[in-house]
């Protein structure tokens, strides 16, 4: 796993868990790169009735299977206009977190859940707008 080292997490009301970096960041910055454990068809049915529900990546060149990204991977919250996007890279499971802003000391970084060909997806949860 590699990370910029000034990420940190922080609690957020409303949204749990969110990651945060302590220096500024560049636009187009790699901010980490996560490996992940990857799940079958079959687990990704059962992941639905855990916690872990709402902590996994749709996976594969199909989206049938899923992943658990390691390091603050699983931990990015969503955003509508993110401040960073992921690329998976399906061959060396992992996926790689990018900055697609300039990213301020302190500021929470969040990714957009949705893929850019997937935008019509529906998502779990009511968005907030914060």
């Amino acid at each position: 796993m590699l990370h910029i080292p000034s990420l940190y997490i922080h609690e957020l009301e409303g949204k749990g868990k969110a990651v945060f970096t302590a220096e500024a960041l560049d636009p187009e910055s790699l901010i980490e790169t996560c490996p992940v454990i990857i799940l079958s068809k079959e687990d990704l049915q059962k992941i639905h009735q855990t916690r872990l529900h709402d902590y996994y990546f749709l996976w594969g060149e199909d989206l049938q299977s899923a992943a658990i990204a390691l390091g603050y991977g699983s931990l990015y919250n969503h955003a509508e206009k993110p401040n960073a996007y992921f690329q998976m890279d399906f061959e060396n499971e992992r996926i790689d977190i990018i900055s697609k802003t300039a990213i301020e000391a302190g500021e929470e970084i969040c990714i957009n859940y949705v893929e850019e060909n997937n935008r019509g997806v529906k998502l779990w949860f009511d968005i907030k707008n914060t």
